[in-house]
């Protein structure tokens, strides 16, 4: 049986997505004041008169479509549900409540450094209105963020040996962290860039030379934030750790004395953002403090992400992947614009598709002007942004990767497998690869086509006599209905023809068991399967 546009009938179902998952109302807790020197040790029910049952009843009913069913305005907070955490499988991300947490992050590390409180409120607000989920900032810069104030003239350190912190810049932090919490999203934070405590190069200086003053530095930040429950820590910052590894384990340490009062990694999610194609696990997967494994698979485009991502999947003891830097949108590709041009969405849609398919817990959006908040004739540029960061918000593939959000998010996440299994013969190579991916009870299974080839699908690997298909647009986020079909009728095998094919036409097929129901494709936000999936 062979699915094409001509043959069989097909309906385009135009989706509009909804927000769910910000959900909760809890006032934001008030920062923590800290003035340290690092060298050192250092609803109530309101009731009326009686009603009539009808009366109450349909009382009743207004109340909990308005609690719990209505879609959460711009400002709500899910943090009710707790930090994130490692799911007990080892394999995924959630709210300490047991949801799904997808780590949709973009890139923002000069965010405390840069920008005013207004830049920064209407960056987080069109962040969260996308559907990203986790923003990653520095709190010691990566362009000269010890010596070049921020955008209020103030220093991190109010001396010039790097040992006391400056109130006023880290209130600025503060405020930044709570913006995002007010909005539902979480800071994946970076105590500091990777020239500070390993200067390969960069501007430095190294300071983070000895293991006392990375562990102050740990412990302060972790108790200015240790009622905070929108953080993810990231150590490192694009350098490798080898010979850093007892300042990192300091670093760790101080963090979660912090947060916890001891050195309890339980409390506090850590990870580590490597060099360019390396991860974290290539030195410190045993290391107790690292949650789950970060890659930096870089800004090139010709090679096999899928085969970094399966290592660290394949790695024991489980813990959680995923790219913390995959190519920026609108960057040099392989930092030569001459010879290979700058990325587009499709070059952020591969990065996406290829790697969480093949295990991801998540995954990281990037663009090149963004990271840096360049504005012209405000800062240097660094490797020629295409355009400010403010136009550069709205480029297609912030908007795509949200969406594949949406289609992870639409299907039972916590048993989703990679399972190239389903492909049936050649899986294809390059930009003619297809990578596959299922649930682990055999429900659903989705196939993403980077070049729009055809491919076949082992039936076997998706449980029920009648299978639902469907084409996910992963440009747009809308899914294109193929039709229901007998398994008996079909064979072992179907091959499929995206709708169009050849570079930057990559679709996604989704075959579902038809008992289960499953709404179309990415429609559905998390809120649906919860922690049941």
């Amino acid at each position: 049986m062979r699915s094409t546009t001509s043959s069989r009938r097909r309906r385009c179902v135009s989706t509009r997505r909804s927000c769910s998952r910000r959900r909760g109302c809890n006032p934001a807790s008030p920062p923590l004041r800290h003035g340290v020197a690092l060298g050192g040790p250092d609803c109530r029910f309101v009731s009326g008169r009686r009603l009539k049952s009808f009366f109450i009843g349909k009382l009743f009913a207004f109340l909990f479509f308005a609690l719990f069913l209505a879609p959460a305005p711009l400002g709500a907070r899910p943090f009710s549900r707790g930090r994130i955490v490692v799911h007990p499988g080892g394999r995924y991300l959630q709210y300490a409540d047991g949801r799904p947490f997808f780590y949709l992050g973009d890139t923002a590390w000069e965010l405390f450094h840069r920008t005013t409180r207004e830049e920064a409120r209407l960056y987080l607000e069109d962040r969260a209105r996308k559907g990203f989920t986790v923003i990653q900032a520095v709190c010691l810069a990566e362009r000269d963020g010890l010596r070049v104030p921020n955008a209020y003239g103030d220093l991190p350190f109010a001396d010039a040996g790097f040992t006391r912190p400056n109130e006023r810049y880290f209130t600025y932090v503060d405020e930044v962290v709570a913006m995002a919490d007010s909005l539902g999203l979480v800071i994946g934070l970076l105590p500091a860039w990777g020239d500070k405590f390993c200067l390969k190069w960069g501007p430095g200086p190294e300071i983070f030379t000895t293991e006392g003053r990375a562990g102050a530095f740990g412990r302060y930040l972790g108790e200015r934030y240790r009622t905070r429950r929108n953080i993810i820590w990231i150590l490192g910052g694009d350098r490798p750790p080898e010979g850093r590894e007892p300042i990192l384990r300091a670093f760790a340490r101080g963090i979660a004395c912090g947060v916890a009062g001891r050195e309890d990694y339980s409390a506090c999610l850590i990870t580590y953002h490597p060099w360019g194609k390396s991860s974290s696990g290539d030195w410190l997967h045993d290391e107790p403090w690292l949650a789950f494994n970060m890659q930096q698979n870089g800004h090139a485009y010709d090679f096999d992400l899928w085969e970094r991502i399966a290592r660290d999947y394949a790695r024991r003891p489980v813990k959680p992947v995923l790219d913390g830097e995959p190519i920026y949108e609108e960057h040099p590709i392989d930092f030569d614009r001459e010879k290979y041009g700058t990325s587009e969405a499709l070059h952020v849609r591969r990065a996406f598709y290829h790697e969480v398919f093949s295990g991801a817990c998540g995954h990281t959006y990037g663009c090149h002007a963004v990271w840096q908040m360049w504005e012209p004739g405000r800062y240097a540029p660094v490797t020629g942004p295409v355009r400010s960061w403010r136009e550069s918000l709205s480029l297609p593939g912030a908007y795509q990767v949200c969406y594949g959000r949406e289609l992870i998010e639409s299907r039972p996440f916590f048993r989703r497998i990679p399972d190239q299994g389903v492909i049936a013969g050649d899986a294809g190579r390059g930009h003619g690869r297809c990578t596959a991916t299922r649930d682990s009870l055999g429900t659903y299974a989705m196939v993403y086509s980077e070049s729009g080839r055809p491919f076949a699908v082992d039936l076997e690997r998706v449980s029920g006599k009648r299978i639902v298909a469907w084409w996910y647009d992963v440009r747009s986020g809308r899914p294109l209905r193929i039709g229901e079909f007998r398994r008996r009728d079909a064979g072992a095998t179907v091959t499929f023809t995206p709708p169009t094919c050849g570079k930057g036409n990559d679709w996604v097929l989704v075959l579902d068991d038809a008992r289960m129901k499953y709404p179309p494709p990415g429609r559905c936000p998390e809120a649906r399967f919860g922690a049941a999936g």
